[in-house]
């Protein structure tokens, strides 16, 4: 077989202590609405039935531990907004999976930011139309290095937190999801065949905010390799 165009390189991200090794990236789903507090803070109420949208596999921003990446500002905003994320790397693919066999299929686990250009969000969706312009962009999904699920201890007392130039932006744990993890890939794996290469931002706490040209983002979550970017 031969293709009419070069096959470009799958989008991959790099693995804690494997400097030779990459996890490739099939495709991106992200939840909303994850966390009660930032549920709040966008003007929602309650445990709302899980939802998802998707970003491209090319919009990752891979960054290596004790690296700094860059993402550049997007175009057609002027308020790009950052979300932390515990993000889930599925090794093992699989359609409607029970919650209780679901940890089975995780390969391991990430700090990522959802880059949201929010006020085309906003627009989008008081016009009611899609709104993948204000999530779905170039460089919107920046990542930090996966650890494998076996070498991870992610717990309900885990700290997930962000700081921009030093100063603290958003701090949670993980047992404030509204729906966990087992959940999230339980009703994810209902609406599409899961797939060895998924990546899953799981949702981001409350304290979202603007960000500009020359900020630097530094996220964490206990446990995990974290991750440093900076706008240009």
């Amino acid at each position: 077989m031969s293709y009419v165009l070069p096959v470009a390189a799958p989008a991959s991200v790099p693995v804690q202590g494997a400097p030779d090794a990459r996890f490739a990236v099939h495709r991106i789903y992200c939840v909303g609405r994850n966390y009660v507090e930032h549920a709040r803070e966008m003007g929602f109420t309650g445990r709302e039935p899980p939802f998802f949208f998707l970003k491209p596999a090319d919009a990752v921003v891979p960054v290596r531990e004790c690296e700094v990446g860059q993402m550049h500002y997007p175009g057609l905003t002027a308020d790009l907004h950052h979300e932390v994320e515990l993000v889930v790397a599925i090794g093992t693919g699989g359609r409607d999976i029970a919650a209780a066999d679901a940890l089975a299929h995780v390969w391991g686990y990430g700090v990522g930011l959802d880059m949201t250009r929010r006020d085309l969000q906003g627009e989008m969706k008081k016009l009611g139309r899609p709104w993948c312009i204000g999530k779905a962009f170039d460089e919107s999904a920046p990542i930090g290095a996966l650890r494998p699920a076996a070498d991870c201890a992610i717990g309900a007392e885990t700290e997930i937190r962000l700081e921009v130039n030093g100063q603290l932006r958003q701090r949670s744990t993980l047992g404030k999801l509204i729906w966990s993890v087992p959940e999230i890939i339980e009703h994810l794996s209902a609406a599409w065949t899961l797939a060895p290469g998924d990546l899953i931002y799981t949702g981001t706490p409350e304290g979202v905010a603007a960000v500009v040209r020359g900020d630097e983002l530094s996220a964490s979550i206990a446990g995990l390799p974290s991750l440093k970017i900076k706008v240009v």
